[in-house]
């Protein structure tokens, strides 16, 4: 469909969303369910999977089991809320207190209650200045002490207080202060103060008539190392008391690495069970496993599973998440996600039914979906937020290529599958389409049509029809390394076909990550060193050979592509173009280049050659390149003027009692 005839698909928001399209809904289920079953006990639990897998949609889901008026109340952090504070402990600490007073309007049914808890968080703030050691014993977390607060103060004063008396004043001022707040904070012993701070919180949840309280702390995987553990710490304090339920939302990989952060001296081999000897990463795990005691791991989407999602995600931004359609089509999703391992998807017929006669307005999407999900599945590893950002990108790329009234030159299908290739393809792979198609007339890169039969059963004995037989030759080298690749041989399987289709269109259209089209689009470092070398002429050129021959054949297409351009801006034939020394160290590395050599020679004009072409092609081995050269040594005859190439071109008799050699 053309980007002039097709609305854009519109933008898949990376909002925690409460409908849920990758029936999540039963691990949030199976949490409230685990929290109403141990109503009289504390209980930490960690909702786990990589960024984008879902874990805030699953807190949302949950939270939204418990109304606020019900028996168990429900209070919702994000750890980015305490990022950036002087203590991230007493943030949260303090969160939970006053969201406990407030949802529950406490200050005037539990006055005395609310006064002692609030006078003990107070305590905790005194403590963190007062010395330090305090709070390091009530979290187990070191932390900057009074002395170095007053410091850095009474250190500001003097530098930049200038009247005197002023300066004193304000010197004893901070000094006062300090013996005051050391007075308090010595006055309470750490037991006595935790032990009054756990009384007043057990009397403050039974005055608020609650059966258990829930916290929610979410994107704790997003925090500063220092911030994420002051925060795991925090719940430390909670994790023994009774009604109370802590559900983090994590990725365990970045916790870990919190955790070493924190604790620089951690050993590489711990001390395990029955004195084995143990990574120090299990000591890391063991830390998380410790404060969160029940784990839920969000697990990647298999093939079936995004083939699902992604047409719910397509089809609902076609109807409305809101529409009776949709809410059909929902259920018929839930139905075949509850059972992926038999690998059915969603049933076009009975979309065609739940939808009506809205049905048209959903083809487009349902073929997107059907096309794009096998390569989407394996490429983003089946995480939710890296679909919802390749939906989202074509999208764009669909919307400014319409602004920008390129018509029917863009079409849907075919954009995806190349944003298929670019964003999830080997980069020297996809280099090579782009650079093949964007240096040819036509814009064809022939090696797609080659691959893409061979994904449909066939094979490559032969190259496409339209191919230049010294094409064909490097052509059927490159598809035998890409048939060994499965994420190629799934890609090339996608409808539509691309072999016969110019991707110029659609390499401008996604120039905004790299420019094909350029005449400055940029080699690979690696490559760009060589083909500076190729440049340099026969030394310069001989003496990368090694460092040539180590490259991918793909790479060495790109090279022999670059050296090409550089050929044809040549004027002077008479001797031997600077770049020809180049491209013959490049065939003579990678042998299934000779064909591509010869269109090159072929593409000289025979009456302006020099004695240069009579020589210097014993690297061409093969029999159909060879067969070619002598072709051309009678048309370069027939053609030149110059009679020293002229009698360099005729055949060399045999020697006397010996046999003839070749000329190449």
């Amino acid at each position: 469909m053309a980007a002039g005839k097709v609305a854009p698909l519109g933008f898949l928001s990376d909002q925690e969303t409460k409908v849920d399209l990758l029936n999540n809904e039963a691990i949030a289920k199976t949490i409230v369910r685990l929290i109403d079953e141990t109503v009289d006990s504390a209980v930490t639990i960690g909702v786990h999977g990589d960024w984008g897998a879902g874990k805030s949609s699953v807190l949302e889901m949950v939270e939204k089991a418990f109304p606020d008026d019900g028996d168990v109340l429900c209070l919702k952090f994000s750890g980015w809320q305490f990022q950036g504070f002087e203590d991230a402990k007493i943030a949260l600490i303090e969160g939970v207190v006053n969201g406990l007073i407030e949802k529950r309007s406490l200050t005037t049914k539990a006055a005395d209650e609310v006064k002692r808890i609030l006078k003990s968080v107070d305590w905790l703030k005194v403590a963190k200045k007062g010395g330090g050691l305090a709070l390091t014993a009530f979290t187990g977390i070191p932390v900057l002490g009074l002395d170095d607060l007053v410091g850095s103060a009474i250190d500001h004063v003097k530098n930049f207080v200038t009247d005197k008396d002023a300066r004193e004043a304000a010197i004893k001022s901070i000094e006062d202060f300090k013996k005051e707040k050391d007075d308090e904070a010595a006055s309470k012993s750490v037991p006595t103060e935790i032990k009054e701070f756990r009384e007043a919180y057990k009397e403050l949840i039974k005055k608020a008539g609650i059966k258990r309280l829930v916290v929610l702390i979410d994107d704790l995987d997003r925090c500063l190392p220092q911030t994420a553990i002051e925060t795991l710490e925090a719940i430390r304090l909670f994790v023994l008391w009774d009604k109370t339920a802590f559900i983090v939302g994590a990725d365990e990989g970045m916790i870990e690495i919190a955790v070493r952060d924190h604790f620089k001296n951690l050993p590489e081999i711990d001390v395990g069970p029955n004195n084995s000897r143990e990574s120090g990463q299990n000591y890391t795990r063991s830390y998380l496993e410790k404060l969160l005691q029940v784990p839920f791991r969000i697990p990647a989407l298999g093939e079936t599973e995004t083939g699902i999602y992604v047409t719910l995600l397509l089809l609902g931004r076609a109807l409305g998440e809101q529409s009776k359609e949709f809410e059909k089509l929902l259920a018929l999703g839930r139905a075949a996600l509850s059972k992926p391992w038999e690998g059915k998807g969603i049933d076009h017929d009975a979309i065609k039914t739940a939808v009506g006669d809205r049905f048209a307005e959903i083809v487009a999407a349902l073929n997107l979906a059907d096309r794009v999900s096998p390569v989407l599945a394996a490429g983003t590893k089946g995480n939710p937020r890296q679909i919802k950002r390749f939906l989202n990108a074509l999208a764009l790329r669909l919307a400014v290529a319409h602004e920008r009234g390129f018509g029917n030159a863009i079409e849907q299908p075919h954009l995806a599958k190349v944003m298929l290739a670019e964003m999830f393809l080997h980069q020297t792979v996809f280099d090579h389409i782009a650079t093949t198609a964007a240096n040819s007339e036509d814009g064809i890169c022939p090696e797609i049509a080659l691959i893409e039969k061979v994904a449909a059963g066939g094979s490559t004995e032969s190259a496409p029809a339209n191919a230049e037989d010294g094409a064909s030759e490097a052509a059927n080298t490159v598809i035998d390394e890409w048939k060994t690749r499965p994420e190629v041989m799934r890609w090339a399987a996608v409808k539509p076909d691309l072999g016969a289709v110019s991707l110029k269109p659609y390499l401008f259209v996604i120039k905004d990550r790299k420019n094909y089209l350029g005449s400055a689009a940029p080699l690979p470092p690696k490559l760009a060193a060589l083909l500076e070398k190729l440049l340099g002429g026969d030394m310069a050129a001989k003496s990368v050979l090694a460092d040539v021959k180590d490259i991918a054949l793909p790479e060495a297409v790109l090279l022999f592509d670059a050296l090409r351009k550089k050929m044809r801006e040549a004027s002077n034939f008479e001797v031997r173009p600077v770049p020809m020394a180049g491209i013959a160290v490049l065939v003579e590395a990678h042998p299934p280049l000779q064909g591509r050599y010869v269109d090159i020679l072929e593409s000289l004009p025979p009456d302006r050659v020099g004695l240069w072409v009579a020589s210097g092609h014993s690297f061409v081995t093969d029999a159909a390149p060879k067969a070619r050269i002598e072709v051309l040594r009678e048309k370069w005859k027939k053609a030149t003027k110059n009679p020293l190439l002229k009698n360099e071109l005729e055949p060399k008799k045999p020697a006397r009692g010996g046999r003839g050699h070749g000329h190449v």
